[in-house]
């Protein structure tokens, strides 16, 4: 009985690690012989700021139902992201049907060059200095889904230098590069 306690108390303590992010609430219709039929769809992500992030869609016919299932869903789907710093290791292009979204590292300062859907994915995971451009169709569900492929597309530095013969810091961004050769 205790140790049922301690499990549900510990498994409430880390879903509270993650923030959470409406991106987008969208009223959607299903047409049916006798008119239409209105729902909403609730697109959420969260992320502890540390790397982790997901996504999850939920539909229902009132709004927090659609966001109870919304962040459910995301809770599932985790999945880490490779950062270097407050940056991302390298640049990086996400396409999902007509949405691009180009990642661009940037140095320490620059802030979250990005808006909407974008700048909510990234924010969660933690990104503080990076640019961005969003290409293409501007659907957000989109734009969101290709900015996760672009995240996933993202390699380890340490890993990526092993795969080419080089030494790490040598794949290191050029203001990197300079501060150690200063």
């Amino acid at each position: 009985m205790a140790e049922n306690q301690f499990t549900e108390k510990q498994q409430h303590e880390t879903q509270d690690a993650f923030e959470e992010r409406v991106i987008e609430i969208a009223r959607v219709a299903k047409v049916v012989k006798g008119g239409r039929r209105f729902r909403f769809r609730v697109t959420v992500v969260v992320g502890d700021k540390k790397g982790t992030i997901g996504m999850g869609v939920g539909k229902a016919n009132a709004v927090p139902d659609a966001m109870r299932k919304a962040s459910e869903r995301a809770r599932k789907d985790l999945r880490v992201v490779n950062t270097s710093g407050t940056t991302i290791p390298h640049e990086s292009l996400g396409k999902v049907a007509g949405a691009k979204v180009f990642l661009k590292p940037a140095s320490a300062g620059t802030g979250v060059i990005a808006a909407g859907g974008v700048r909510a994915v990234l924010e969660v995971a933690g990104v503080r200095d990076i640019l961005t451009k969003s290409m293409g169709s501007a659907n957000v569900l989109n734009v969101v889904m290709a900015t996760f492929d672009a995240l996933d597309g993202l390699r380890s530095p340490v890993l990526e230098a092993a795969r080419r013969g080089k030494r790490a810091d040598e794949l290191l961004p050029f203001w990197e590069r300079r501060k150690q050769h200063a």
